[in-house]
Order: structure tokens, then sequence, then C-alpha cells
């Protein structure tokens, strides 16, 4: 058994590395925007799943992290990894700051304060014209300047992985289990003696950048930045794939991101009925399997191999 999954993972691992030999351009695209996607809805899981702070204005945080990198580098010539480490301390700050002014809010309360934040940053970017481009887009520097889209695989590949084991570290912590104790009740954990508003405006902090790094990220691999990237509709869309693959878990939500857009792509010759399987996928998996379906996947192997691991008592 054990050698079984060693040998599954060095040819997962083998697939990965060589994925851009293996598909053309297109498919090459939709492994970025993928990967993209994972980080994005990672970060969201670590918020909402883990946390239990629901939050729609997530995507805002991808654009703001976006377009503090992209002005950046195109205003005062930074390098590109100087600017989106900028966006990264930037949405850092902005969401220690949205967690701070909610931290009385719960609920819808809360989702509606982070749709309201989302909208009038979007309202923003429209309306200074001037500095960010308005409808019209801003375009931005590439962060490689060749002709493959592979180089931005690879790297996006790598700020994926490290992004998830950040967080993987993050949640086995004694931060974890004071995420988790606030996530099931809030009075409970303050009475244990969990600083329930330190870590609160903390996980806000922690996932807001990891946003921005995605949102970084995508911005100068498109090229163009347009206000539409923090829309209602895009955080929709990462909602839907953190509760397909299961919010509670990161690697579900990882892997439910990664097959969400391969899916939606894969089915874009149905071109509006995809997103009508897509929604009749998600309340399926609400109704069914409301941890995610990755998530119930991974419990039925784990379950399985505890039977076979374990001896069956000796027939008398």
């Amino acid at each position: 058994m054990r050698a079984a999954q060693i040998g599954l993972g060095v040819a997962l691992c083998v697939l990965v590395l060589a994925f851009p030999q293996l598909v053309n351009a297109y498919w090459l695209t939709v492994a970025i925007l993928a990967l993209f996607y994972a980080i994005v809805t990672a970060s969201w899981a670590l918020l909402a799943g883990y946390a239990g702070q629901f939050s729609f204005g997530h995507m805002a945080f991808v654009s703001l992290g976006a377009y503090t990198s992209g002005l950046l580098v195109m205003s005062f010539g930074l390098p590109i990894p100087l600017g989106m480490a900028a966006g990264v301390a930037m949405c850092a700050v902005v969401g220690a700051g949205i967690g701070y002014t909610c931290l009385r809010m719960r609920g819808p309360y809360l989702a509606l304060f982070t749709v309201a934040f989302s909208e009038v940053l979007r309202i923003v970017i429209v309306s200074e014209n001037e500095v960010t481009g308005g409808s019209g887009g801003l375009e931005v520097t590439p962060l490689f300047h060749t002709r493959s889209d592979a180089p931005y695989y690879y790297f996006g590949l790598a700020l994926l992985a490290v992004s998830l084991g950040l967080m993987v570290w993050l949640v086995r912590s004694r931060w974890g289990l004071f995420f988790r104790a606030i996530r099931e009740n809030e009075e409970a954990a303050a009475a244990a003696g969990v600083k329930v508003v330190r870590f609160r405006v903390l996980v806000f902090a922690i996932s807001s950048s990891f946003a921005g790094l995605a949102g970084g990220f995508f911005g100068h691999y498109i090229g163009i930045l347009t206000p539409d990237i923090g829309s209602v509709d895009q955080m929709g869309l990462v909602v839907a794939m953190a509760v397909i693959g299961g919010a509670e878990s990161l690697y579900a939500a990882t892997i439910g991101a990664l097959l969400c857009e391969a899916l939606v792509e894969a089915l874009r010759s149905y071109e509006q009925w995809r997103m009508v399987l897509f929604g009749a996928l998600l309340l399926v998996t609400i109704r069914f399997a409301r941890n995610g379906l990755l998530a119930l996947a991974f419990q039925a192997v784990r379950q399985r191999g505890l039977r076979a691991v374990v001896p069956r008592k000796a027939t008398p």
C-alpha cells in the first residue's frame, strides 16, 4: 500500500512537471489560470473554512494586489518582484483593517459588508480613469518576455506550492487550532483564553495577502488589468470551487479549483449551458456532500486504507 502511494505520487509529480510539453498553448493557458484560481480558493478556504469568516470580497484583494503591483511597476519603475511584494503588503494592511472593522459582524452581515467593500473598490478603479485606466484597462509589464507560457506555468506552480505549504503549516500550528475554535464558537474560544479579536484580524490579513499575491501574478501574466477582476461574478466562481472541493480542507479546495477550471473550459462548446451544468454540480454538492465532493472522496480513501491496515479479529 505504501509503495503504491509513493509510486502514484512520483508519477503525479512527473506529469505535473512535464505538463507544458504534453499539451497545446490553449490548455497551457487554462492550466495557468487554474493555478491562479487554486491560490485564491485555498486562501478563501483558510478564511471561511477554517476561521468561519465568510467573505464575499476576496476577489477585491486580488484586484487590489494586481493594481498595486501594476501601478508601482509602470509608474515608478519598480522591479516586478518588489511590486508584487508591495501588493501583498497592501492587501495585508487593508485586510487587517477590514477584519478589525467587522469584529462585531457575523454571517450575512459580514458577507454584505465585504460585498460593499468589493463594489466600492471597483467603482474607485473605474472612476480614477487617469490612474487606473478605468474600464478600458491598465496595461502592465509582463513577468517574462517570452513567446511560450511555460515559464508562467512553472512560476505559478511554485507560487501555489509555497502558498499551500505555508497555509498547511499555519492550520497545523496553534494558530490553526485557534482559528477553528473561533469558527466553532467565539464565546467559548474567548472563555478558553483565545484572543478572538487578534486572531480574527490576523486571519483576514493572512488570507488577503495570499489573494494579493495571486492577483500580482495574474496581472503580470495577462498584461492588462480591468475592474472586472474583483467582480461579484468572479467571487461566486471562487466560492463554488471551494464548496465543490471542500472548504474545510486546503487540499480539497485547491484540487477543486483546478478541476473546476478544467471542467468549465472542457464544457465551453456547450456555451451558456456549461454554467448550468456547473450550477447543477454545485447544487448536488450542497445537497449530498456539504463538506465537498473531494473531501468526501478523501475520507472514503482514508477509511478504506484503515480497513486494509487494521487486521481482522481471529475467528474463535
